[in-house]
């Protein structure tokens, strides 16, 4: 029996592995900065993910970074190795523009979009934190004016290139799938 290969479910899944990569380092970040970076325990990012509020965005920014840049990515191999491995219908010509579009712009955009939101919950965090407590003791509003508002126009710059980079895949699927 001959194996069935898929050039780009193979790239997905190590965009997939680069990514989780990332994600463990971003973890051993969060449970554990105090021996790697000496951080003062009151501004752990895990006292900030738990005191919500500016931290909601560190633990929304990382949750979607698993799901969306590690999970996502590994489960679109799948589709890939449908379309070229088992329908036997490879990219080529103009429809292989729209896999690297998918790739890079995917996962391009989500990883900077995620870890942004991820530093500026964290810095929301400190800032938040009382004067007595080593923070500045900013108001939500302070907070949003100083650091937040700041980032939600990158922010949603690299989701809305994420997007573009989910449709492309998405148009190829569809292009590819229904080509002789």
């Amino acid at each position: 029996m001959q194996a069935t290969t898929s050039k780009w479910a193979s790239r997905f899944i190590w965009a997939a592995i680069f990514q989780g990569l990332l994600a463990v380092v971003i973890t051993i970040l969060i449970v554990e900065p105090l021996s790697i970076f000496g951080i003062n325990s009151y501004f752990s990012p895990s006292r900030v993910i738990a005191g919500g509020g500016g931290g909601t965005w560190m633990f929304t920014g990382y949750i979607s970074y698993l799901v969306v840049g590690v999970v996502a990515t590994a489960v679109t191999a799948i589709f890939y190795y449908y379309i070229e491995g088992v329908q036997g219908k490879v990219y080529s010509g103009l429809t292989s523009i729209l896999p690297w579009g998918h790739l890079v712009f995917m996962n391009v955009g989500t990883a900077v979009s995620m870890c942004l939101m991820m530093y500026g919950g964290y810095l929301a965090g400190w800032e938040g934190t009382a004067v007595s407590g080593g923070g500045l003791g900013y108001t939500d509003y302070q907070i949003h004016v100083a650091t937040l508002g700041a980032l939600v126009t990158p922010i949603g710059a690299f989701i809305l290139l994420a997007a573009l980079g989910a449709l492309m895949g998405g148009l190829g699927f569809v292009l590819r799938s229904r080509m002789k």
